[in-house]
């Protein structure tokens, strides 16, 4: 993609090249000589049929410009016999080098330009008719780069952003943008500095050495970037930052495939990954999704491991809570202590106290000798999940209101205390503020805990992510059981984008899972999918050939709500496109581009 990205740049100069006047004067042009008369050059006018002559001196100076209209007012007066001298043009005339730019003179309010090489010799001529030609096709040419370069910049998975000499973005794709969260008609026009997180894009441009595959941390998570200069006649007038992946991780699960097709051990093949597994953290770029909600979620997740605040998680059964507090905790300043999760609708009532804040030796009939160290001791000066929380006894929940508002406790039976550096993450699929009006969670503690709420949506409502959920867990399965990796077809993706998951995730991976087992050809066609996944009534009406996907059905729809947008927009500016674009929040030559695709006039 990148590379599309610098061959649209390097044409874009290429054109800009070929503005130089050089290319669009009448080149080697009829002149006379400063001692000849207006008679003379009539008659020279009258045989090259062009409406300006140059007047030049010694070495093929230029000194001035005699048009038709100069003569025939002279000859009116009598004074065809007079030098040319004496009637040059100067108002409509102005001397220009052919190595300079249409652009440095069509402001210019000269008819006429002379055209001069390094020796000053006259080479050419160029008029307002020459310029404009040149202009027009330019002014084509750029639009349609600029499309080109738009089509490839919103069309790109990964961040791009581009910054001139002075280090403001000039443009700001919306990958970048829903990465960051911040908006990208804000983006354009700040400093680089001011929008990206440790970015060296102004030095880039400073400098011109371009890095590849640099470590660059934003907003805390560690990316993999490129850092392009822009080159043109020899000096930097910008620069490309792009991010290639989105968090380290990533690059350890490609080196584990290079590992699985390299290495011709099974043994240690699968020994070296299976230890790996266990020791490697869990980061917020692990989980996958491409839709702008997950983006979004991720984002607010790695602003909140920033800070040491409570955090509560909601979301249905199985949409990932535990995966988002794990990346936080990876994130945040306790990530080198401990992660202890507590699954609060797994344990017995008359256990619970124990199990959270332990207790002493002889505090009851079988304790251990020594005591036992509960899981508020165990996640000391790291991160304390309670999972299910809306299961909590509400004696419990009293407890841990007092817990959190004084950071100390008690193990059951003990009389010391200890100091509580624990960061709590909770997280639940119910609905507290429901619980709290019925009496069957504490109000007080539904505030202390949810100091920030990070809600996590359905499956169903982000379904964007399920085909590359789908592809991730494919793999994932069939490398774990020692498989040929399966593929899907598209009728089959579109059954899994279209059913309702009501596990989420975690029903997604079993369905997968059983069908890696089950399925005895290398591909997952519609008819392996469970009967519950089948829609039997829209199998029967199309035909297997005709069946459109889900994903182009929610394409077609987006395009159709777009259109209507456009055409409201439109009507509401009374036809001026350029408000039009203004108030879309896109380039107007985009707006074209759309106008065209949906055929709006």
């Amino acid at each position: 993609m990148i590379q599309d990205f610098i061959q649209s740049s390097d044409k874009m100069l290429e054109r800009e090249e070929t503005l130089r006047i050089e290319r669009w004067m009448i080149p080697n042009p009829t002149s006379i000589q400063i001692d000849k008369t207006l008679k003379e050059a009539a008659q020279v006018l009258d045989k090259t049929d062009i409406d300006c002559l140059p007047v030049v001196g010694e070495g093929m100076k230029p000194v001035g410009m005699v048009t038709a209209n100069i003569l025939i007012n002279s000859f009116l007066h009598g004074n065809e016999e007079k030098s040319v001298v004496t009637s040059i043009s100067e108002e409509n005339f102005f001397i220009v080098r052919s190595s300079d730019s249409l652009l440095d003179i069509y402001s210019l309010s000269f008819k006429f330009f002379a055209v001069i090489d390094d020796q000053n010799r006259l080479v050419g001529i160029i008029s307002r008719n020459e310029i404009l030609k040149g202009l027009s096709w330019y002014i084509k040419e750029l639009e349609h780069t600029a499309e080109s370069l738009n089509v490839i910049l919103e069309s790109a998975y990964e961040g791009v952003a581009v910054v001139d000499e002075t280090g403001i973005i000039r443009e700001f794709n919306e990958a970048y943008s829903r990465f960051t969260g911040i908006d990208k008609k804000v983006a354009v026009g700040s400093h680089v500095e001011e929008v990206i997180d440790n970015t060296n894009l102004n030095n880039t441009v400073k400098t011109g050495l371009p890095e590849r595959g640099v470590v660059q941390y934003i907003q805390g998570q560690a990316m993999v970037v490129h850092r392009i200069p822009i080159w043109k006649n020899d000096r930097v007038i910008g620069a490309i930052g792009m991010v290639i992946f989105e968090g380290v991780t990533e690059l350890y699960r490609i080196y584990e495939r290079f590992q699985e097709n390299t290495i011709p051990n099974k043994q240690e093949q699968q020994s070296l990954p299976k230890k790996r597994r266990e020791s490697r953290k869990m980061t917020l770029d692990q989980i996958i999704g491409v839709s702008e909600s997950t983006s979004t979620t991720k984002r607010i997740a790695r602003k909140i491991a920033k800070t040491n605040a409570t955090v509560l998680i909601t979301g249905e059964s199985g949409t990932g809570k535990e995966m988002y507090a794990k990346g936080i905790h990876h994130l945040s300043a306790l990530s080198t202590g401990p992660f202890i999760s507590v699954n609060c609708g797994a344990i017995p009532e008359n256990l619970f106290e124990s199990e959270l804040f332990g207790y002493a030796e002889g505090a009851f009939t079988g304790a251990k000798k020594g005591g036992k160290p509960g899981k508020f001791e165990l996640a000391q000066n790291g991160t304390l999940f309670l999972d299910e929380i809306a299961e909590m006894p509400l004696m419990m929940q009293t407890k841990l209101l007092r817990i959190l508002q004084e950071k100390e406790f008690e193990r059951v039976g003990g009389i010391e205390k200890y100091e509580i550096n624990t960061r709590i993450i909770a997280a639940t699929n119910r609905n507290l503020k429901e619980m709290v009006k019925a009496g069957d969670f504490r109000e007080d503690l539904f505030y202390r805990i949810n100091v920030i709420e990070l809600p996590i949506l359905p499956l169903r409502e982000r379904t964007e992510d399920i085909p590359p959920l789908v592809s991730n867990y494919l793999y994932a399965i069939c490398t774990a059981y020692q498989m040929p990796v399966k593929s899907i077809t598209p009728e089959a993706m579109s059954k899994f984008v279209h059913y309702h998951w009501h596990g989420n995730i975690r029903e997604l991976m079993n369905t997968i899972e059983k069908l890696v087992v089950l399925v005895d050809g290398a591909t997952i066609d519609t008819h392996h999918l469970p009967e519950v996944m089948i829609d039997k009534e829209i199998m029967k009406k199309a035909p297997h050939n005709e069946q459109t996907t889900l994903i182009k059905q929610e394409k077609s729809l987006g395009n159709e709500r777009e259109k209507v947008l456009i055409k409201r927009i439109l009507k509401s500016t009374e036809g001026n496109k350029s408000k039009a674009a203004e108030k879309l929040g896109i380039h107007r030559t985009t707006l074209y581009q759309k106008l065209k695709k949906y055929k709006l006039q």
